[in-house]
């Protein structure tokens, strides 16, 4: 069973690539289908199996030979291992399904952000009325604390960006709204605080590394992504381990 998640991650992040890629240009995602950027030739069935069609043509376009981003298997591939550990993580329930769109919608702001520095409304649009509905079957205990995870989410980062005076993007803000709908109040802080820690640490490795030039913008999506993903599967975890310690 866990094989088979395994495979429906990489098929379901094949899409998000797509999703990710074409939604902030306001493209379909649905046509023109997937091409070579290089020679525009259509790619057929056997070009798109999830990372083992990068492997069998090397990494090069079937046609053209020109090389093809290891950003996209990467992509499958992580997403695959996420579908595939959040049962391990957390038990068989139905708070999978959570879970799962929860990694959708993360893999898809990765890839945007990463590439656009863009977080879409349409995305986030589309997965607040998809996690409002999930959590009327699948509510938090208590029942509010997902609205009032999503009010705190906006209003720290809408602080932060006031306080910065625009150090905060207006994706990001309304990001944290739909993750706050989706973890409540405590996760919600938990992955602010792991986002700002990943963004900081990340950050400090790219300017020694001089990856990171200084004042230039950073795309801080990516960091979300690992921060949210990272509270939601072990954000628990965390409160106990500080309680203990404290």
């Amino acid at each position: 069973m866990n094989f088979l998640l395994f495979i429906y991650g990489t098929v379901f992040g094949s899409f998000y690539n797509v999703v990710g890629l074409r939604v902030p240009l306001n493209q379909s995602i649905v046509k023109p289908r997937s091409h070579c950027p290089n020679c525009n030739h259509t790619l057929t069935a056997i070009d798109l199996i999830p990372v083992l069609s990068y492997l069998f043509l090397r990494g090069k376009c079937r046609r053209c030979m020109a090389p093809i981003s290891p950003f996209y298997p990467i992509i499958e591939l992580i997403t695959g291992i996420l579908f595939m550990m959040a049962p391990i993580l957390m038990g068989w329930s139905f708070e999978l399904i959570i879970a799962w769109t929860l990694v959708s919608l993360m893999v898809i702001i990765f890839v945007s952000d990463i590439h656009y520095m863009i977080i879409p409304d349409k995305v986030l649009l589309v997965f607040s009325v998809i996690f409002l509905i999930e959590r009327c079957f699948l509510p938090l205990s208590p029942w509010w604390d997902s609205a009032l995870g999503a009010v705190v989410g906006f209003s720290l980062l809408l602080l932060i960006a006031v306080v910065s005076k625009g150090g905060m993007g207006g994706g990001d803000i309304k990001l944290f709204a739909v993750i706050g709908l989706a973890l409540g109040t405590k996760l919600v802080l938990i992955s602010f605080f792991l986002s700002t820690f990943f963004g900081a640490f990340f950050g400090v490795i790219g300017m020694m590394t001089g990856k990171v030039k200084k004042r230039k913008p950073i795309p801080f999506g990516p960091y979300i992504a690992i921060g949210t993903i990272a509270a939601y599967f072990f954000g628990e975890n965390i409160i106990q381990w500080y309680i203990h310690f404290m």
